[in-house]
């Protein structure tokens, strides 16, 4: 009899926890909890991570880190998975360098993106377009430089000599938004994509730096905001969110030489914990609500036709938007770095 109560109590307690699917197709798993490890904005995290828990029943463990420690992070877990999604800073570059981290995983929902953004080898997967070049002004100091903000057009005008020294700009060897600055520029800058005349210019602008390399992508546009600097190279999401905010001491350029738009992914983590629930988030990225929760931010939604609320977003219309050879920027990018960070020094 005791034996019996024992199984009895075993399976109802199977019971309770054994997966189904409801009416509305979504899954329920084991343990309704998800561990997110994400170097997303706030503003990003904020619409999107209670949206998916109201939809999922699904609660979300958020670690937030920059893009270099949630890769150290997870790499140094993978004997024992800790988290089971990377949310942002997933990317060709990042597969290539750390293959054996992800678990492969495309979401039905894929199908629905636009081409050219939908997964490009099934371990990641785009839900936003991330605004490389966003170069913010701040007017105040353009007015104590004698300097028009009108005048300013792009990348070229960053060798204005009133600037030197007084540009913020992040380190593309550990910012993954500096990197993608430092490939928007070496796409735009030349007579040819990536050439040696795009270098050049490199150089040249690193000398207007005068030896200012900013550790944080965060610091660069918050400095530039508080007047510490009169242009920050940034990125769009969180330079028109000053804006959305109200600020009025700032202005945001788009280089009128070109600005990329660069597919921001999520990736499942390899032998994550809570499986189920990670595609389930993936899912729901790539979905309509999904989508519609990014459009009230300041991130692109990657289903293009959805267009964003803030009316503080410039059209894509309205922008020379330059194309990025992905794969071919993704194979030089070590070698980037290393040019990037041999210029500086020397």
């Amino acid at each position: 009899m005791k034996k019996f109560l024992k199984l009895l109590v075993v399976a109802l307690m199977c019971l309770a926890v054994v997966g189904c699917s409801g009416d509305d197709g979504k899954k329920e798993t084991v343990e309704k909890k998800l561990v997110v490890y994400s170097p997303n904005s706030d503003k990003l995290i904020e619409a999107v991570i209670p949206a998916f828990e109201e939809a999922t029943g699904i609660t979300v463990e958020l670690i937030s880190a920059s893009t270099g420690e949630c890769l150290t992070r997870i790499d140094s877990e993978k004997e024992n998975p800790q988290a089971d999604v990377l949310w942002g800073g997933a990317n060709l570059g990042t597969y290539n360098t750390y293959p054996d981290l992800w678990e492969s995983y495309t979401s039905a929902n894929d199908a629905n993106l636009p081409e050219a953004y939908q997964s490009y080898n099934g371990y990641y997967s785009n839900y936003a377009l991330d605004g490389s070049a966003a170069l913010l002004i701040n007017l105040d100091v353009f007015a104590e430089l004698g300097l028009n903000p009108d005048d300013f057009k792009g990348y070229n005008d960053l060798l204005w000599p009133e600037l030197k020294g007084k540009i913020a700009m992040g380190d593309p060897t550990a910012s993954s938004s500096a990197w993608a600055e430092l490939s928007n520029m070496l796409l735009v800058m030349g007579t040819e994509p990536y050439d040696d005349a795009a270098w050049t210019w490199v150089g040249q602008f690193i000398d207007q730096l005068d030896g200012i390399i900013i550790s944080s992508s965060s610091a660069v546009y918050k400095g530039t905001s508080a007047g510490e600097y009169a242009v920050g190279v940034s990125y769009e999401d969180p330079c028109v969110s000053l804006l959305v905010d109200g600020a009025t001491n700032v202005k945001v350029v788009y280089p009128e030489e070109g600005a990329v738009w660069i597919p921001a992914a999520a990736a499942i983590v390899k032998g994550a914990p809570n499986m189920d629930n990670a595609k389930l988030f993936v899912d729901f990225l790539q979905s309509e609500a999904g989508q519609q929760a990014i459009a009230t931010t300041t991130a692109r939604p990657v289903i293009t036709s959805i267009a964003n609320t803030a009316p503080q977003i410039q059209l894509m219309s309205e922008i020379n938007v330059a194309i990025e050879n992905i794969p071919y920027v993704a194979e030089h990018k070590a070698e980037w770095q290393t040019k990037w960070a041999d210029l500086v020094t020397n």
